[in-house]
């Protein structure tokens, strides 16, 4: 009994081992897409011009109240 428990193991054991075969090299070889890519950094850098219109508005409404506020302050 002892044997064919032990048979049994070891039979698991090589599927096991088996089942866990290097598949990273397969995913490796494949092509990359650069569409997904060029798209993601026209979006990107249409994010940071938006940004630093927002921010150079930001600014400038900044200078303009400090402007008022000295000028007031006087």
């Amino acid at each position: 009994m002892k044997k064919v428990f032990m048979s049994v193991a070891v039979v698991a054991m090589v599927m096991a081992t088996a089942a866990c075969g290097n598949n990273n090299a397969k995913k490796a070889e494949a092509p990359v897409e650069e569409a997904p890519v060029e798209e993601a950094a026209e979006a990107i850098e249409e994010v940071v011009e938006a940004a630093a219109d927002s921010l150079s508005s930001a600014v400038e409404e900044a200078a303009e109240a400090a402007a008022e506020a000295i000028d007031n302050a006087e």
